[in-house]
């Protein structure tokens, strides 16, 4: 059970300290998400370009 509580504690300390953002600034969540979402429909495009016989 010590073992648990040991966890507990250092997990907790390592959430505590704060958040830490790898992401540049630059970096727009938006504009990566409108990217990804033209690659998928295109993707999916793509994908049904090749099965017109179903």
């Amino acid at each position: 059970m010590s073992a648990f509580a040991s966890a507990h504690t250092a997990l907790a300390t390592l959430a505590s300290e704060g958040e830490h953002v790898d992401n540049h600034p630059s970096l727009s969540p938006y504009m990566t998400g409108g990217a990804a979402l033209v690659i998928l429909v295109l993707l999916l495009w793509i994908t049904t370009r090749f099965n017109r016989d179903r």
